[in-house]
């Protein structure tokens, strides 16, 4: 390979963004892809692209700038040879015409990873990178050598966190505690349902390019009488008969804590009550409401009550709307 400045267009004064631009306008025009006709186009494409991995590499670049490397990454002279110094054979990106293999690279100037994929993806879209492409033919004796694949993260680990009800509904901080025994406090979601899943960024398994993520899905804890309808909290409030005919003020749990709630006189069962903003976060950043159902309970012993209603009927016609 040639000098890369000289491949890209470029002075050794060149910044990062410059040979960045050069490469990407250089590879736009000769990727593979757009000139699956022309060798000629495929072999400066894989010579640009060489280049493009050495400048890009700070290390690899200022190694060449002294003059310790030469144009493809190979010590000047590592053993008293010339240019290679490896009797003579040279390591191409995308060539490999004495048939070495990126192992006998390793520790000399060697091959290494470059990842390219963001790269290639803003220029042909995703998916239109290299794709393994090869550069160059393969020499007598060797085959063609197959750019490796950009590093990846590592791995990401999913979670279930159980949160109870209340908590759900009201947004509390949860603590959760990562497979590597760090914890750490989760604020839920807006609008947050059973099944919703969170993604915590670089909380999952180490790897070459960063640290993969946390997914955890939320499991909301059934609850002994809250009900959850949408946005809404349901609960079937008892109340006794006297509190029903006469009205009352009696105090109501929600998912807040207990407030107290005026049954109006005459109340009947299956009557529906509503507190404001006592349900769910939404999405919007509002709340639903807790909707109380009144029923109407009847003393264990009916004895004192039969007595005072003796001779008295209700001749109220509550089965009309049945049809019967």
């Amino acid at each position: 390979m040639a000098d890369p400045y000289s491949i890209l267009g470029l002075k050794r004064s060149a910044s990062e963004k410059d040979i960045k631009s050069a490469y990407r306008k250089m590879a736009k025009e000769l990727h593979p892809d757009r000139n699956q006709d022309n060798p000629k186009a495929n072999e400066r494409f894989s010579e640009v692209t060489g280049a493009y991995d050495l400048l890009s590499d700070k290390e690899k670049r200022a190694q060449f700038d002294r003059g310790e490397i030469d144009g493809e990454g190979n010590p000047t002279s590592p053993f008293g040879g010339g240019a290679g110094g490896f009797g003579g054979g040279q390591y191409r990106a995308g060539g490999n015409p004495r048939g070495f293999s990126a192992g006998d690279f390793e520790g000399v100037g060697g091959a290494e990873e470059v990842d390219l994929g963001n790269l290639f993806e803003g220029l042909f879209g995703r998916g239109g990178g290299p794709r393994g492409f090869q550069g160059g033919g393969a020499g007598p004796g060797g085959a063609g050598f197959s750019r490796q694949a950009p590093p990846r993260k590592g791995a990401d680990v999913s979670y279930s966190l159980s949160v109870p009800f209340v908590d759900a509904a009201g947004r509390k901080d949860q603590r959760v505690t990562l497979s590597d025994g760090s914890t750490l406090d989760l604020k839920l979601p807006a609008g947050v349902t059973d099944g919703t899943q969170m993604r915590l960024k670089g909380k999952g398994q180490p790897g070459p390019a960063g640290n993969g993520d946390a997914l955890i899905k939320i499991e909301v804890q059934p609850h002994a009488f809250f009900t959850r309808d949408g946005d809404d909290v349901r609960l079937d409030l008892p109340v006794t008969l006297d509190e029903a005919v006469a009205g009352a003020k009696v105090k109501v749990p929600t998912v807040d804590g207990p407030v107290m709630l005026t049954i109006a006189p005459g109340s009947g069962s299956g009557k529906i009550l509503r507190l404001k903003g006592r349900g769910f976060s939404r999405k919007d950043g509002g709340r639903g409401d807790q909707l109380v159902t009144l029923e109407i309970q009847l003393p264990t012993d009916i004895s004192d009550l039969a007595e005072r209603l003796s001779g008295w009927s209700d001749a109220s016609a509550v089965r009309r709307d049945l049809g019967v």
